[in-house]
């Protein structure tokens, strides 16, 4: 190649290069932005979205009010241990030719000098006539029934008498005395209070694995109704876990309204049935209401409870479809 067509092709190129520097170095005018749509994968508002919260909703409101329910029980049923277990009952039996009263007093000052014991009440013929009223009715004259008399004994607070000892000693020197520990009603109530929390937990259980099975089937047809932009994004190198996250993210949502709506609900009513006990506080109903259930306080605990089922069912719901939507993914792959 000659010097004057290295020349040529030289110049020709500077004039290029200058050409695109000046071109490059003119003003451009600012491109303008388009605007941004970015709408979820999974529409926050629709009728299926609507009936999984109300599914959910009722759920959480049966679960708390089993929650509610066991915690009262177990609260009623250590109410009644402990005042049982703070009582021993002495009874004498009348029999002919036996000095009851004799006998009610003998029993009532060795009761009294028992190491542990702190009071000792003997009832009279009377009190011990009108505890049989509610069963047998008023206006009934029990004067030749041979009525039992009893001696309530309160064991001091923080005390533990050996009531075998104590027995020991009524059955030697006072005939025709017997002893109740009422350790029997303390083993029932006990049994009965597991049992209610027993019966309480495998709802619970239940509950969640309903909750599992409409989260699983709500996941699935929301997957079924945007699946043409599931595959677009999938297949376009949308990673499984970025879709998972936006449903996970959306029936986090739903289950979070779903179990505060349920929950709120549960706490209404225990609130309601607190003021209504409180109201009938000195009436017949009101006394027995409160002697089987308290007073409809589940306290604390009970909120705390419920609000922890809340955040459950919403993260129960939350992980079952991003399970659900997990699996289906894999299937496309």
């Amino acid at each position: 190649m000659t010097r004057a067509g290295w020349c040529c092709m030289t110049d020709g190129c500077t004039s290029m290069t200058d050409d695109a520097m000046t071109e490059s170095s003119a003003p451009q005018r600012p491109r303008a932005r388009m605007p941004r749509n970015e709408a979820p994968i999974v529409p926050p508002n629709t009728i299926a979205a609507r009936a999984l919260i109300a599914v959910v909703a009722i759920m959480t409101f049966l679960a708390s009010l089993t929650t509610g329910a066991v915690i009262l029980v177990q609260s009623a049923a250590s109410d009644w241990q402990a005042d049982v277990a703070r009582e021993i009952t002495i009874q004498i039996s009348p029999a002919p030719g036996r000095d009851v009263d004799a006998a009610v007093g003998k029993a009532t000052a060795l009761a009294s000098r028992f190491h542990g014991i702190g009071s000792v009440h003997a009832m009279s013929k009377d009190e011990s006539t009108r505890l049989l009223e509610p069963w047998l009715g008023e206006g009934l004259s029990l004067s030749e029934l041979p009525v039992p008399r009893l001696i309530v004994v309160t064991i001091a607070s923080g005390a533990a008498p050996d009531v075998s000892e104590l027995r020991r000693l009524l059955q030697a020197e006072v005939p025709g005395a017997t002893l109740d520990d009422h350790r029997g009603w303390i083993d029932r109530m006990r049994a009965m209070a597991g049992t209610a929390v027993a019966a309480g937990v495998i709802i619970l259980v239940l509950m969640l694995v309903a909750t599992v099975l409409s989260v699983s089937f709500a996941t699935r047809g929301a997957m079924a109704a945007n699946r043409p932009v599931i595959e677009v994004m999938h297949f376009v190198g949308a990673r499984n876990r970025y879709i998972a996250r936006n449903f996970e993210r959306h029936f986090l949502l739903l289950g979070f309204k779903g179990g505060a709506i349920g929950g709120l609900a549960a706490l209404a009513v225990f609130t309601l049935a607190s003021l209504v006990s409180g109201r009938l506080t000195g009436t017949a109903a009101g006394e027995q209401t409160a002697a089987l259930f308290g007073t409809f306080s589940i306290g604390l605990t009970g909120y705390i409870a419920v609000l922890a089922q809340v955040v459950l069912i919403a993260l129960v719901t939350a992980w079952t479809s991003r399970q659900t939507v997990n699996r289906t993914l894999d299937a496309i792959d």
